[in-house]
Parts: C-alpha cells; structure tokens; sequence
C-alpha cells in the first residue's frame, strides 16, 4: 500500500513542490532576516520580475504542449518537443533585447530604482534555466513526477545551500546571490541537457505546423499566464511604486511568501488533474472530464478549508517563524500588521481551488480564449482594488482584501462558462469531495485490516 501511494503521480508532484516551497521558504526567511529592510526589498523586486516575464516565455507553449502530448503519436511529439524549444529560444532572445535595451537607454533611472537588480541580471538568467524549464514542461506532459522532483531538487537545493552559506560563513552582496544563482541554474540545464531530456536536440524537427499549433493555442494561455502572475505581482509592484516604497514590498512579501504553503497542494494536484483532463477530452470523454473537475475541487476545497483555518489561528507564530520577531509587532513607521495581513489571506485561500480548477477545465475543453478573459477581468479587480486600497486609504490589509474580491469573480466567470461546456452544479463539488476523502479511508481501512 505504502509503495502503491509513493509512486502515485499526485504524491510525486506533491513532494516536489513541498521540496520547493521548504528550501524556498527556508532561503527566503534567511535573507529576510539577514539583509536590510531596503536591500531585501530589492531582491523581492528581481524575483518578482523574473517571475512575471517568465510567465510570459514559458506561457507561450507550456500549456499547449501538455495538452497535445496528451494526445500525440511519436512522430508528432517530436515535431511539438522541438516547436516547443524554438518558440522557447526564441521568446527568451526577443525579452533579453528588450530588457538589455531598457537598461542602456534608460540607466540612470533604472540604476536609482528598485528594478536595477531585474534589468542587469535577468537577461543572463533567461538563457541559462531555459533547458531545464523545458525539461520541466515535457516531463509534466508524460507524467514523470519522479524526475521533476530530481529537477527542482538540484535547482533549488544547491541555492539553498548557497544562502547557507551567506547567512552562517561570508556575507554576500545581493550581486554575488545573483552570481551564484546564474551559476546554478547553468549546472541543472546542463544536467537536463546530458540526460536528453529537454528537447533541445529536436528543435530541427519542429515544423511550420507544430509551431502553428502550439503558437495559435500559446496566444491565450500566455495571456492567462501572464494575468496569473500579475494577480500575485500587481500587488507588489503597484505598492513599489506608491509612496510606501520598498520597506512596505518587504512587509508585504511575508504574508504573500507564508500563503504560498497553502497553494503547494493546490499546484501540485493541478499539475496532474490538467494533463488527466486534457487526455478525456481529447478523446471526447466529457463524463470523465467532469467526474476528475468535480474529485479534485471538492477533495482540494475541504483540504484548504483546514489549512485556512490553520493559518488564520496561528497567524503570528508563522510569521514569528519565517521573517523573526521584527515583523511581528506592527511596524512603527507605517503601522501595517503583517499577521493580520496573513488571516486575510487566509480567507483568499479557501476559495482558490475552485477558482483554479476551473481555468484547468476551460483550457482542457479547448476554451483557452475564455479563461484568457477571466483571468484578465479578475486582474482588472486587482489593479482597480490596489489603487483605491494603496492610493486612497493607504491600506495594505485593504490590498489583501482585494484578492478575495477578485477571486470571488473568478469563481463565478469560471462556474458560468465551463457549465456550458459540462453542466456542473456546486452541490457534486462538495458531495465529490465527500467521496474521495471516503475512498481513501475505506482504501487504508481495508490494507490494514
């Protein structure tokens, strides 16, 4: 039984992102309690924009090669493997020019802003991780959690080890940090590379037709992508540049930083339910389609309902324990409770599997275009909530609540469009839910007794 679990996909992917988030989690409270509130601000900002624009490259052909894989036979997985590391080159040249221009033509403001960091280092950065993001992509595709796992274990094991090292041996600046990183991420690409499993070496077999493919399907999700990222961004950036400046970005990083625990199963299970859907309905089986939408929201749903609860009661021991004592009292300067922050988001939280699920199913039925606009009405919310909460009432509690406000319209665009598609009703979400969490009791009950 126990070997039947740890070879299952969602308790590989699950373990993946939970040896991310861990050495994630870890660095990030190291660095928060090891460099200046000003300095640490700076970093948040470089990880913040090199997140934001690697939506964008990656956005372009990662949904759609999952979802085509899916379905293709191995001549044309080839010809999508190598689609998908062209338009990938290709994206990632264009974004370096433009950044690399940016930062000759506009030096001096860039130089006094926060995003100096981001503009000097990314372009370097892109090329070096875009091997193993490649990889990454084609092992999801044919389900290899055992591998991810590898992956992201190198990657970020080997920065955590460097942030170890800053923090108990040498001190670094945030340009050696950024160094190391450049280096890292050159080593796991290079592993990706040897071990064949990038698919960089098919990018002779893409054809007009699989770039077609992947570009026609990649115009929507890189869309939904992007608006994705600028739901967790926007926030950050639109308080960087308010009057609160980065001291307020590093406060704020914390709750943003300790909810992210709570979207480790979210991602996880997500990143098996979408390619399990998009495979029924590619073959045109909408019952199944609709049976693994209504298991996984209803089983995630009640699952988030405990770690809500969890995070909203323990809200000042978590960030005690990620950040240190100096975040815990309201800060003297702006008055902003970063504990209360976090119970906020600690509602925002409950209702995100929904939410997610349900642009999962939209891009699984081939309704791309229609989760595009969902995501993006829901970043309007956030950037109009943001302005009134920062601008208006100099709020960052009013900033959280936005997020709950934005998702609640999410969930209500996603239930609307894909009921179109499948007919659904709230009421199996929940009874579904029910019975995976009764399968699983009875499947433990009957191997033990």
């Amino acid at each position: 039984m126990i070997k039947k679990i740890v070879r299952e996909d969602n308790f590989l992917s699950l373990s993946g992102n939970i040896v991310i988030a861990v050495l994630g989690i870890g660095g990030f409270a190291l660095l928060a309690r090891s460099l200046s509130l000003d300095v640490f601000g700076e970093w948040v900002l470089f990880i913040t924009g090199g997140s934001f624009v690697e939506m964008f490259r990656f956005g372009i052909t990662n949904t759609g090669l999952i979802r085509f894989l899916s379905g293709a036979d191995e001549t044309s997985r080839y010809k999508l493997i190598g689609s998908n590391a062209l338009i990938g080159l290709g994206s990632t040249t264009l974004i370096a020019i433009i950044l690399m221009g940016c930062y000759t033509f506009f030096n001096e403001t860039i130089t006094n802003s926060g995003y100096n960091l981001f503009f000097k280092w990314y372009p370097a950065l892109a090329f070096l991780n875009l091997p193993w993001n490649n990889a990454l992509v084609v092992l999801q595709a044919d389900r290899k959690y055992g591998k991810i796992l590898a992956v992201k274990s190198i990657k970020s094991g080997l920065f955590f080890l460097v942030i170890l090292v800053h923090f108990f041996i040498i001190q670094m600046s945030l340009n050696h940090l950024v160094i190391a990183l450049l280096i890292i991420n050159a080593i796991t690409s290079l592993i990706t590379i040897t071990l064949g499993w990038d698919g960089t070496k098919y990018i002779v077999k893409a054809t007009s037709e699989t770039n077609k493919t992947l570009l026609n399907f990649g115009k929507y999700t890189t869309f939904t992508l992007i608006g994705s990222n600028l739901l967790r961004s926007a926030d950050t950036v639109i308080i960087s540049l308010s009057p609160m400046g980065s001291a307020a970005v590093a406060l704020y990083s914390i709750p943003l930083k300790l909810i992210e625990i709570q979207q480790i199963p979210l991602r996880s299970f997500v990143a098996t339910a979408f390619p399990k859907m998009s495979k029924a309905s590619v073959q045109g089986n909408v019952k199944e389609v609709k049976e693994l939408f209504y298991s996984y929201s209803g089983a995630l749903t009640y699952l988030f309902v405990i770690m809500s609860l969890f995070t909203f009661i323990f809200a000042d021991f978590l960030v005690l324990m990620l950040s240190g004592e100096q975040y815990l009292k309201a800060d003297p300067v702006t008055g902003f409770n970063v504990a209360d922050i976090l119970r906020v988001f600690s509602v925002y939280g409950l209702l995100l599997p929904i939410d997610r699920m349900t642009g999962i199913g939209l891009d699984s039925v081939n309704k791309p275009n229609i989760n595009a606009i969902k995501v993006f009405i829901m970043v309007a919310a956030n950037v109009i909530g943001d302005f009134i909460a920062i601008f208006i009432f100099e709020s960052l509690m009013l900033v959280a609540v936005a997020s709950i406000v934005f998702t609640l319209i999410g969930i209500w665009m996603g239930m609307y469009f894909l009921n179109k598609e499948l007919k659904l009703s709230y009421r199996e979400i929940f009874s579904s839910g029910i019975e995976f969490y009764k399968t699983i009791f009875n499947k433990i009950k009957n191997s033990r007794f």
